[in-house]
């Protein structure tokens, strides 16, 4: 597990298992945890890692309903949950399916917990909307695309955007069930203008970009998402990218897009 802070009330720590990435933000008094790490270990550690930098979460949020990003509760069990309105209803229409994934995964990888996953309450939050972090707020924005949920946070005051799944130095566009080309168009769309806004990008797995990174990124996927339309089977994909595991998603996402 690595933890870096990105500005003086934002902490990213990112997991050993898929450079998936929680990030912490505080305005004031209060903090929020955005996301998680995967190993128990991990969330273990991660109370008193925050602690020591400062943070003290008083809530939790997640970008969408895949279980990688729902572990907050396992370290934090006395905290609500707060997700956009798409992904409580995703979690309401598809009960224990995250908990299910979750033990298949950590089957896979021979991880033993020391409980399992309770999401206990889940707050639904509305998408546009706000929600208020000390003095401060953070922006909700759709995010649908790479699922057929998601919330992109951006939080003004600190310069930051947390776009879950999307803008990844490390995986290309993923097309979940339900999605769409045209979604994941949309989606990168909106997420331009909130990218130029500010500093600092967190993507769901990967580095933290800062702002021209990330728009190279965006125009990268923006680019990738063309060749999946043409349904090319060899496209060349970014620099980092072309990996046999990216090559397996998008063997996936011609399925997915009905190129393949």
């Amino acid at each position: 597990m690595r933890a870096v802070a990105v500005n003086p009330d934002v902490v990213v720590v990112t997991s050993r298992l898929w450079q998936t990435n929680a990030v912490a933000v505080r305005r004031g008094d209060e903090a929020v945890l955005i996301d998680s790490p995967y190993f128990p270990d991990e969330l273990e550690l991660l109370p008193t890692l925050l602690s020591q930098a400062g943070f003290e979460p008083n809530g939790l949020l997640a970008t969408h309903a895949d279980f990688d990003h729902l572990l907050g509760r396992l370290a934090f069990p006395a905290l609500a949950l707060g997700v956009g309105r798409a992904t409580a209803e995703r979690l309401r229409a598809e009960p224990g399916v995250a908990q299910r994934e979750l033990r298949e995964a950590d089957g896979e990888h021979y991880v033993s917990r020391p409980a399992p996953l309770s999401l206990g309450a889940v707050q639904a939050l509305p998408v546009p909307g706000v929600v208020e972090l000390g003095d401060g707020e953070m922006e909700l924005h759709p995010a649908e695309g790479h699922t057929r949920d998601g919330t992109a946070l951006l939080a003004g005051f600190a310069g930051l955007l947390v776009c879950g799944d999307y803008l990844s130095d490390v995986e290309i566009p993923l097309l979940g069930a339900g999605s769409s080309l045209e979604v994941y168009r949309g989606t990168l769309t909106r997420l331009r203008p909130l990218v130029e806004r500010v500093d600092v990008v967190v993507p769901g797995h990967g580095s933290p970009h800062d702002r021209d990174t990330a728009l190279r990124i965006l125009d990268e996927d923006l680019a990738y998402l063309e060749s999946l339309g043409r349904g090319e089977e060899r496209p060349r994909l970014p620099r980092g990218r072309d990996t046999a595991r990216q090559r397996r998603i998008h063997a996936e996402n011609l399925i997915a897009a009905g190129a393949g």
